[in-house]
């Protein structure tokens, strides 16, 4: 069995040498597709992008005033004559000295003036102004390329569009974008208590939960989903699975049967069909993890394997495999940022694991305060619901009150 350089086999990798190691094992993928600019968010970009046109194109006032030459604002006993009006979208005359011209917000500015006097310090006199307040050259003017100048580059490959990108993309006339093609991502819960909501339950089932986080987490990537279904709690039924997944997907996630119980044949599988890179993370909740190849007629298929407690399958997918989903598609940037919050609460040293607790965010008198709730259990679904994040706890530490820790929103791990 292959493991994380350094470590032994049975120990606990520790997150952030976890996910280090994921990153650095998987290939990005190079095979891009062209989509609609509007269907485009969310998606990596397989290619820089360099602006086709300056934005704006041409220099444009910004704001409601009069545009003048800027040395025709200088004496406040002088009338301007106002020759024109220049709406957006309208391009007025050449501008004569000693003239002014009534401008709105973006319209473009007349040849011949070089800055725009507010309404609010104009006096109107008969048909012409009296400036108020003089301005100096390009005051008050958004210049050509402001926003983007034509030839840069917009946003560089790896790139993960987000709607803003798309809006700025769309002021350079682009209406379609090159991305990489969607990952196709294999995924089966295993366990024989499970049943998929809309069948009845038998003596002993419990619904499968993990399945529908997983599918909305995945549904937020843009990857294309093999839905493998459940599979029963044997070795063959197990590895027979798994095969079949490895060859219709880019990488295969499963749920349960990671542990060293009787009825968890999973890894016991992977061995069978390819290797085990690492196993058991130091984290809580979520060690029992397992993160692998599967080869089939030749080609490898990356494995993850999740805890089956809906809380630890949450976490590590969304500390580990989320960002190494986003990397496999070309993302340059793919681990979640945190912040630092203040401790709503306080305990004696903790365990030797380092702890994600799930927490609510308040606004206290200095600053953010992140309170966990009360029942921890890594069975307790519902939790991840009723918090707004996790609050990272170092292994082996104590927690004081109003101490400073950092906090991990669901926002960035796509929740």
């Amino acid at each position: 069995m292959n493991v994380l350089p350094g470590s032994q086999p049975s120990a606990l990798t520790p997150i952030d040498e976890a996910l280090s190691f994921l990153l650095a094992s998987v290939a990005p993928c190079c095979e891009a597709e062209v989509v609609a600019l509007l269907c485009a968010s969310g998606r990596i970009l397989s290619h820089s992008i360099t602006a086709p046109l300056s934005v704006p194109p041409m220099a444009n006032s910004a704001m409601d005033g009069y545009a003048l030459r800027a040395a025709d604002s200088v004496d406040p006993e002088r009338d301007l004559a106002v020759s024109q009006r220049i709406a957006a979208g309208q391009v007025g005359a050449r501008l004569e000295a000693g003239t002014a011209a009534r401008i709105f917000t973006g319209a473009p500015m007349p040849a011949g003036a070089d800055a725009v006097v507010m309404q609010e310090n104009c006096e109107r006199r008969g048909e012409g102004i009296r400036v108020n307040k003089a301005v100096l050259p390009n005051e008050n003017v958004r210049p050509i390329g402001a926003d983007i100048k034509a030839g840069s580059t917009v946003f560089a490959q790896g790139r993960r569009l987000r709607p803003q990108d798309i809006g700025a993309l769309a002021s350079l006339g682009l209406t379609e974008v090159s991305v990489t093609r969607k990952l196709r991502v294999a995924l089966m819960t295993t366990g024989d208590e499970l049943q998929r909501p809309g069948s009845a339950l038998l003596p002993g089932q419990i619904y499968d939960s993990n399945f529908a986080t997983l599918t909305a987490l995945l549904t937020g990537l843009h990857v294309d989903i093999v839905d493998c279904g459940r599979v029963g709690d044997t070795l063959a039924a197990t590895r027979d699975a798994l095969l079949d997944a490895a060859g219709r997907a880019d990488c295969v996630i499963t749920t349960g049967g990671v542990s060293v119980g009787e009825e968890d044949h999973v890894r016991a599988a992977i061995e069978q069909l390819g290797t085990i890179d690492l196993w058991k993370l130091a984290v809580k909740p979520g060690k029992p993890f397992a993160f692998g190849k599967i080869t089939s007629e030749g080609e490898s298929c990356q494995f993850f394997g999740l805890p089956g407690n809906p809380v630890s399958a949450f976490v590590t997918f969304a500390l580990v495999v989320r960002p190494t989903l986003l990397a496999l598609q070309g993302a340059t940037k793919a681990s979640p940022h945190s912040f630092p919050v203040r401790s709503g609460f306080s305990r004696d040293k903790g365990g030797p694991r380092q702890e994600y607790l799930r927490a609510v965010l308040e606004h206290g008198s200095e600053g953010l305060v992140a309170t966990p709730l009360k029942n921890q259990s890594s069975g307790i679904a519902l939790s991840l619901s009723r918090s707004d994040g996790l609050l990272i706890v170092p292994p082996s530490e104590g927690v004081s009150q109003g101490e400073i820790l950092q906090f991990i929103p669901f926002s960035e791990l796509g929740a």
